[in-house]
């Protein structure tokens, strides 16, 4: 039974809190003992209160998961738990993720509690809204970016949230594209949104937002207040990845009918692994070996 339950929470798509340690990393951070304790405990809130998110979702979606060829094996959909319980559930975890957000004082808190509202507002209808299911998405993971940023008191950077916005929204768009092209005909019954979309309309969106994702993080290389923090223009060479990146992952959807699910689409394919890794040991070099860089690039 505990083995359910973990399997209820979705610990796997636990990976996406992991946006709310971006400001600990990029303000050169991950020295301060005090700021990575509190990031850690920013991270244990919102993986709290996105749990009792899937939980409510997965009580709300339980016929739509019954057509899902996957999601029909989730707990609830299995009839493994019963809606009462995971209701139960769900809002235990709500309640001791905001008692814990309001022990990280009352910025976080505030933040905690939108995110909260936020997702509560899209599982009881914003899914089933054209466009601004995604949108609302994407503002899930701007509030885990700012989250962190109010967890140990530093101003977000306006570029973080932006990209992370515009990566946020490639993601949505791809795994509405790919949730049509794995269901087909079927696609509405899952999910009631998906009846508002088509693939052409969708490839259209994909292509905007995949340019200016990468325009932006270009765009914020370059930019006087990065190159000024970082002591030189050594973010530059994060470029390559970030473009290997996302186009890989449309190669991923495209050719290989994958990004259903985005957690395993990326956790999955080893040279996306890889490429991750290193733009992550690129970016370390960068903010974290300032003198080396800067000897370098001038």
């Amino acid at each position: 039974m505990r083995i359910v339950f973990l399997k209820l929470m979705r610990p796997a798509q636990w990976v996406k809190n992991l946006f709310v340690f971006s400001t600990l990393f990029f303000s050169k951070s991950l020295g301060d003992a005090g700021k990575v304790a509190a990031t850690v405990a920013a991270f244990s809130v919102f993986c709290l209160l996105s749990s009792a998110i899937y939980l409510l979702n997965d009580v709300l979606d339980v016929e739509e998961d019954r057509v899902h060829p996957t999601k029909k094996k989730r707990p609830i959909a299995a009839g493994q738990v019963a809606v009462s319980t995971a209701l139960i559930t769900s809002i235990v975890l709500a309640v001791i993720g905001i008692g814990a957000a309001v022990c990280l004082g009352w910025r976080f808190a505030t933040v905690a509690g939108l995110f909260l509202a936020l997702s509560v507002a899209y599982c009881l209808g914003g899914k089933r809204l054209v466009i601004l299911d995604v949108l609302m998405i994407a503002a899930g993971f701007a509030l885990r970016v700012i989250g962190g940023s109010a967890a140990i008191l530093i101003a977000p950077s306006h570029w973080l949230i932006i990209c992370t916005v515009l990566l946020a929204l490639f993601l949505g768009f791809t795994k509405r594209r790919a949730e049509l092209a794995l269901l087909d005909e079927a696609a509405p019954d899952h999910r009631q949104v998906l009846a508002h979309y088509d693939v052409a309309f969708l490839d259209q969106m994909i292509s905007i937002v995949t340019g200016a994702t990468l325009l932006c993080y270009i765009l914020y290389t370059v930019d006087a207040r990065t190159v000024g923090e970082f002591g030189s223009r050594g973010l530059l060479l994060s470029v390559p990845f970030v473009m290997y990146g996302l186009f890989r992952y449309l190669y991923l959807i495209y050719r290989k009918k994958a990004g259903d699910d985005p957690t395993q689409t990326v956790f999955t394919d080893v040279p996306m692994l890889i490429n991750l890794v290193l733009w992550g040991a690129c970016c370390l070099c960068i903010v974290y070996f300032r003198d080396q860089v800067a000897a370098l690039f001038g």
